[in-house]
């Protein structure tokens, strides 16, 4: 299946908070600030794309592509797929997966707004090794793979942000791989949470958290790599504790919550 860059852009309008121009809310990255021209060479190595480039390469990259909509669960990009454009997250948050046989789904990893996303695909030529789903309503540039190498031969800057994210995602896979034998599940689990509260999480009375996400159970024990069998355990105590409560698509963490879980994150917790 392929599946090929629309004729048209269609714009949703741009909510305050993430992905806004001034600030942007990332998994590892924290708040960072938006500086438009500062030199992009100086930018911290883990600054999301978009958001490394200056104004005047961003105002350049999007003229080479078109902005699309997608609503929460849409797929993006399936895997297999022999389409090669890459897409830069400008609003929303998607999840990247992949599957295994037996229809086993392993996820990846959460990309959020000024992220680049599919572009290996347009590097190497390759098919999509993986499908990108929409988790929020997502505002994403497309840009032609052609387009885009042009772009990156004549911006060396450029070039040199999206080798060092390349970098820095596979250096983070073998952390997480080696944090399996290091780290409790629960407490892979209680930083996964904690973080996708302070992306996505509305506050609640008494200093909680709810975070309304279309990930299943088997979506967050791919994304800290256990069995979601030990993954349903883990929860069962914490709601047994107060600390979580957990519906078909949110997970409401309690203020007790909050505090258990960011001590946890840092000590041993049950498994």
């Amino acid at each position: 299946m392929s599946t090929a860059p629309p004729v048209a852009a269609v714009v949703r309008p741009r909510p305050a908070g993430l992905g806004s121009p001034s600030y942007h809310c990332h998994a590892a990255y924290g708040w960072l600030r938006g500086d438009g021209e500062a030199d992009m060479v100086s930018v911290h190595r883990r600054t999301p794309f978009w958001y490394a480039l200056t104004e005047g390469r961003r105002a350049e990259l999007r003229s080479l592509g078109v902005v699309r909509g997608y609503p929460a669960e849409a797929v993006l990009v399936h895997e297999r797929d022999d389409s090669d454009f890459a897409i830069v997250l400008l609003d929303g948050c998607v999840k990247v997966s992949s599957h295994a046989r037996r229809g086993y789904q392993a996820v990846l990893a959460l990309r959020d707004a000024g992220d680049i996303v599919g572009e290996l695909a347009g590097l190497d030529g390759d098919g999509r090794s993986a499908t990108l789903t929409a988790l929020t309503p997502v505002e994403a540039l497309l840009v032609p793979a052609d387009r885009l190498r042009a772009f990156l031969r004549s911006c060396p800057e450029a070039a040199e942000i999206v080798q060092r994210i390349v970098t820095v995602r596979l250096r983070e896979a073998d952390r997480l791989r080696a944090a399996t034998g290091a780290e409790s599940v629960a407490q892979r689990l209680a930083v996964l949470l904690l973080d996708l509260g302070r992306r996505y999480g509305v506050r609640e009375a008494a200093g909680g958290l709810l975070i309304e996400l279309p990930l299943s159970q088997s979506d967050l024990a791919g994304l800290v790599l256990t069995s979601q069998r030990t993954l349903v355990r883990t929860l069962e105590h914490w709601r047994e504790q107060g600390w979580v409560v957990t519906g078909r698509r949110s997970i409401l963490i309690t203020g007790a919550g909050r505090a258990a879980l960011a001590e946890g994150s840092r000590i041993q917790m049950s498994r």
